[in-house]
């Protein structure tokens, strides 16, 4: 068990990955100040938080992520489900945009613009 010692973005997907979500964002909030510019913790952390339909607390995990990495495709999909949670269809669009301008050819973005621009 050290290596959860030493590893403690391994021991928060793992919390996760065992549905133990309470425990992995209590532990991740224990571990924020440590990591506050670390893009896979403040990844994990959204995505925790929007496991939990928290898409309020996950968006905030997810714009410092795509911060620290801007061409972090699955992190602005995810920031884009976390919009689209909340009703933010101008913000989801953004994200969708920026999304094919790192790839053009994105089925998944090209299909999920188009849905949006006829909403």
């Amino acid at each position: 068990m050290a290596g959860f010692t030493l590893y403690p973005k391994r021991k928060m997907k793992k919390l996760l990955k065992d549905g133990e979500y309470d425990e992995a964002i209590a532990f991740g909030k224990s571990l924020e100040d440590k990591f506050a510019e670390d893009h896979d913790f403040m990844f994990i952390m959204g995505s925790a938080f929007f496991i939990v339909d928290d898409a309020k607390k996950a968006l905030p995990y997810f714009e410092k992520a795509f911060e620290l990495d801007k061409k972090d495709v699955e992190t602005l999909t995810l920031k884009t489900n976390v919009h689209l949670a909340l009703q933010q269809k101008d913000e989801a669009i953004d994200c969708v945009n920026r999304i094919l301008e790192i790839q053009p050819k994105n089925d998944e973005a090209l299909d999920l613009l188009e849905k949006l621009n006829e909403a």
